[in-house]
């Protein structure tokens, strides 16, 4: 190749490399601007997203509630609050499960606080004694849907627990039908004690007819050929290991037994797990009803959720809406019959096996410093309560 035209081919390349950096820098210079644009529109919302969270609340929110929009955008706002937020939850979760086993140990030993010997130990545990309720209170259903009202007169709420309107709504609960059928063949009334070596002032040791099994027996013996409602009472003992008092797993140990039972007799639709109370040893919890010294009784209920933590998932009760509404329209009955009878109905936190069926009751009967027949006196009371609300 002359010269000459070397030197052409050598200016056709320089133009034509030129040509092809031109094009090739515009079309970046536009995508440049285009993805600027991007960042800009992006940003211009997002900000206006957290700062004015009610004015761009949008399709792409509807899943949530305008105001919880607002919440979580404002929540950006102070990340170092939101950190703490949700390293809080995580903590508490861990937390709870780690400590999964003292909290069973926890709930069978809180009824009434006593040592490895059946001493009642003295102190806050055993000085929460609930008031009587008394006949003097208006039981109208206005009242009673009052939230104040109801929970002022008829409820004790443990300092772990949390009540609420709508856990506690009179009209819910009283609307709930505790009928049982009684058309039925086989027991319709399960009695048992997971605390089955509770005793009282005079109960002679050894003579397991003066403890709680004993009372339960004479509550079963009361429904079965006064009232007609076939019981059975089951005399499972849960709370001694080795010959030693251990309130520790007793609820655990209890559970399978109960479940088992009530797989074998599915015509039973009441469970009681009868309980006696514990109180300091100058408390005597004693009404006179029809001209008898008789124990007062308290209702107890578990409500698998505490005030610190919120729903305790891994004590799950699908029947707390029913254990309430039992408890609640026993209450009601026994005022309105047997005023002073009943204790105010006591909350807490955990969830004492009612979860194995829907008219579950826990009743702390007497307590440590009640006589045998004041606690038998209490069985006929309470044998009668049980029969206008089962049944009449």
């Amino acid at each position: 190749m002359s010269r000459k035209h070397q030197k052409w081919w050598r200016i056709g390349c320089l133009i034509c490399a030129t040509g092809i950096l031109y094009l090739s820098w515009n079309q970046i210079s536009k995508r440049s601007y285009t993805m600027c644009e991007e960042i800009h529109r992006a940003l211009f919302r997002s900000a206006s997203e957290l700062f004015l969270a009610n004015l761009t609340y949008t399709e792409h929110s509807k899943e949530k509630a305008c105001g919880n929009w607002s919440s979580v955008c404002a929540r950006y706002l102070f990340p170092l609050g939101y950190y703490m937020e949700g390293k809080w939850r995580t903590d508490i979760e861990v937390e709870d499960m780690e400590t999964y086993e003292r909290i069973l140990a926890s709930q069978a030993n809180d009824e009434n606080a006593v040592d490895e010997n059946g001493r009642l130990v003295e102190g806050e545990a055993a000085e929460q004694v609930s008031q009587p309720t008394t006949s003097s209170l208006d039981l109208s259903l206005e009242n009673l849907s009052n939230y104040e009202y109801l929970l002022g007169n008829f409820y004790t709420v443990d300092s772990s627990t949390m009540a609420d309107p709508e856990l506690l709504n009179a009209q819910k609960l009283l609307d709930k039908n505790m009928k049982i059928d009684e058309s039925a063949k086989g027991p319709k009334i399960l009695i048992y004690h997971t605390h089955s070596q509770e005793a009282f002032a005079d109960s002679v040791p050894g003579d397991t007819n003066t403890t709680i099994m004993g009372i339960g027996a004479y509550l079963a013996e009361i429904l079965k050929s006064r009232y007609g409602i076939e019981t059975l009472h089951h005399q499972g003992v849960y709370d001694l290991i080795n010959g030693k008092l251990d309130r520790s797993k007793a609820y655990q140990l209890a559970e399978p037994e109960i479940e088992s039972i009530l797989q074998q007799n599915p015509s039973i639709e009441v469970v009681i797990d009868l309980h006696r109370d514990g109180v300091g040893e100058s408390t005597h919890l004693v009404t006179e009803i029809n001209g008898k010294a008789t124990a007062q009784i308290m209702f107890f209920n578990g409500l698998s959720r505490s005030r610190a933590n919120g729903e305790i998932a891994y004590l799950e009760n699908p029947y707390i809406e029913d254990n309430l509404a039992f408890s609640l329209q026993m209450q009601l009955a026994a005022v309105n019959r047997y005023p002073g009878f009943t204790r105010h109905i006591y909350l807490k936190a955990y969830r004492y096996n009612m979860h194995v069926a829907p008219r579950t009751l826990l009743v702390e009967a007497g307590a440590q410093t009640n006589t045998v027949e004041e606690m038998r006196n209490a069985m006929e009371i309470l044998a009668d309560t049980l029969d206008y609300v089962l049944t009449e």
